[in-house]
């Protein structure tokens, strides 16, 4: 008999729980620890930010999902993973034992690291967390009463670029819905040495796509750029050459602001030793297993992974669903031979696949792998990818709430994108 437990349940977590349900012999258990027990949809966050959606419609109540799939829940914070004594102890004092544990907690938020940044007393908005998206739907209907300067973007270190660019071109959407466009200067603020790189050096010609959008929407932008502070209404930044060297330094006003910030491992396993690196990522090998505590798995942003090269500032690589959810399938099943005493085989495609809502249009892309170089290295924009977002957060959502197991966030991708021709022939 053994026990495994999942510590968190975001997008990674809650799925992870689902498929390794699916491998358990029938002495086996399972428990979800997580300090939040309900599930927000994070790629919903931005049409939250400017009320394209409430809280209620793209979040999950995990407890009633997990009983009746036979999961064990605690929705209990965790204090310190103890893997010397396959243990995690819990914030209320408790502890959970463990026979193999999967760490997705995702990542925790470094607001702190630049003065006045994010929502917590800072300055600037958020679309991280659903907290954050209702907070920043409030300073935007407050915005656009007095309109004036916008600044969108991410900061140094940012690892998830995506969620930027699609709130950017959503709230330009918005605003010309409004019809108050006119009177806001819009402004990209990014650590990437050019539009489109999204810390995977680019994918296909995002690099060209983006920059039309941003010119046909009348949206400045700039490159390695770090912000050293944010004041009420102003934004110090930072350019870098291409040397490293310091290039020169801005003011940049703004009335509203929404920066992604850095990410870093949470407390519970940050320092230690052999499980996590500097920055406090789980280390994992091929089969998402951490090669010190050979009981420990994870998937997810709280995994270490390189970035695809230096820049002058800067820039990590982003784990899209895509990636995680491959990630997860391969941890499930190399678990369940684990405990049919057999060896972990499977791995995790690594691929990136994405559709960037725009609001009334976007961008997709598919990357395969992740890392440069590729076998498939795809780009594409238009209004269909707005409609193949929508459908998306339906088809995931739903397979939350009736908590199944299916890996189909490949397949349907692919075949929405009309990409499987293309990945058959490389």
């Amino acid at each position: 008999m053994a026990h495994i437990v999942v510590l968190g349940a975001g997008l990674g977590g809650a799925i992870m729980a689902y498929e390794m349900k699916d491998q358990l012999r029938k002495e086996d258990t399972i428990t979800v620890v997580t300090k939040d027990p309900i599930y927000h949809f994070v790629p919903s966050n931005p049409w939250v930010a400017v009320n394209w959606r409430t809280r209620d419609a793209v979040q999950v109540d995990l407890a009633p999902v997990f009983k009746r799939k036979g999961i064990g829940f605690k929705p209990v914070a965790a204090k310190k993973v103890d893997p010397e004594n396959n243990c995690v102890h819990l914030v209320d004092g408790s502890q959970v034992d463990y026979d193999y544990l999967v760490i997705a907690t995702g990542p925790e938020l470094a607001f702190d690291e630049i003065e006045g940044l994010g929502p917590h007393g800072g300055h600037t908005q958020s679309v991280c967390h659903v907290d954050h998206a209702e907070t920043a739907s409030v300073a935007f209907e407050e915005f656009c009463k007095d309109p004036g300067p916008i600044i969108v973007g991410a900061v140094q270190g940012a690892s998830c670029f995506g969620p930027a660019y699609e709130f950017l071109f959503i709230l330009e959407t918005e605003l010309r819905r409004r019809k108050i466009r006119d009177k806001v200067q819009m402004t990209y603020v990014t650590p990437e040495p050019y539009v489109g790189h999204l810390g995977l050096d680019g994918v296909g010609d995002t690099k060209g796509l983006l920059e039309s959008e941003m010119r046909e929407h009348h949206i400045k932008w700039m490159t390695n750029t770090k912000v050293k502070k944010v004041e009420a209404g102003k934004m110090h930044v930072e350019q870098i050459a291409e040397d490293g060297s310091l290039a020169g330094e801005k003011e940049l006003p703004f009335k509203f602001s929404m920066m992604l910030p850095a990410f870093r491992g949470v407390a519970a396993v940050r320092d230690i030793e052999g499980l996590v690196n500097p920055r406090g990522f789980i280390i994992v090998d091929e089969h998402q297993r951490n090669p010190k505590f050979r009981n420990i798995f994870s998937v997810g942003v709280c995994i270490a992974i390189p970035p695809t090269g230096p820049t002058p500032v800067p820039c990590g690589v982003p784990k899209t669903g895509f990636m995680i959810e491959s990630m997860v399938t391969a941890t499930a099943k190399n678990i369940g031979k684990l405990l049919r005493g057999k060896e972990p085989d499977q791995k995790g495609s690594w691929n990136a696949v994405c559709l960037a809502d725009f609001g009334d249009s976007g961008v997709a892309f598919v990357a395969q792998p992740q890392i440069p170089p590729r076998n498939v290295n795809w780009s594409s924009s238009g209004k269909w990818v707005h409609h193949a977002k929508v459908a998306f957060e339906k088809y995931f959502i739903r397979k939350m709430r009736r908590g199944t197991s299916e890996t189909l966030y490949e397949k349907a991708m692919l075949d929405m994108l009309g990409i499987n021709k293309l990945k058959d022939s490389v």
